[in-house]
């Protein structure tokens, strides 16, 4: 898998982050840059750790399961982005608070586990593809990072008509992420 294929699967894992960023972004009366770093900071951290948690339990069983390895990363890909795609057209939203915005890790640990769940079944098809899991996290760490603080300034500035289009994008590029594995 080579840097970009390993970009677009990191954007469309950060689309959930971005969405629910946007959604903090909207709480807040004034975005503050510290509360955007916070908010990326947890973000990416989860979604870096969660992959990798994935592909050390799975990377156990790689190796008696490499000949269906395509069509397990194709399928939890798939059906993560089916997912994504669906939730985005029926305006779901995973963060529906409308007081001000809290970065606690009460309020934060939460968002940032619900939003990696599936970054944990990508890091489980990883193994089986043996990709290299460490620039792998790394990019998907920064990636959410970046987007996610950005989401929380864009949010305080032009409200929530971005969080289904950030979903619906984020699950094409995984199903197709997915179809390239094992189309190729």
């Amino acid at each position: 898998m080579n840097i970009i294929d390993l970009f677009l699967i990191a954007v469309g894992l950060s689309a959930d982050a971005f969405a629910v960023a946007v959604s903090v972004g909207l709480t807040m009366s004034v975005s503050k840059m510290k509360k955007a770093v916070i908010v990326g900071l947890y973000f990416g951290a989860f979604q870096a750790g969660m992959p990798l948690l994935g592909f050390l339990l799975a990377s156990h069983f790689a190796g008696q399961m490499l000949v269906f390895g395509d069509m397990i990363a194709f399928a939890l890909l798939s059906i993560l982005g089916i997912k994504m795609i669906i939730g985005g057209f029926k305006g779901e939203s995973e963060s529906d608070s409308q007081e001000e915005a809290s970065v606690s890790p009460l309020k934060m640990v939460p968002l940032a586990l619900a939003t990696s769940i599936d970054a944990f079944a990508v890091g489980v098809s990883f193994a089986f593809i043996q990709v290299d899991i460490v620039p792998a996290v790394s990019l998907i760490g920064l990636t959410t990072f970046v987007l996610s603080a950005a989401g929380v300034k864009i949010g305080s500035a032009f409200g929530a008509k971005l969080q289904n289009k950030a979903n619906i994008a984020g699950g094409a590029i995984l199903v197709l992420m997915g179809l390239r594995i094992l189309l190729f």
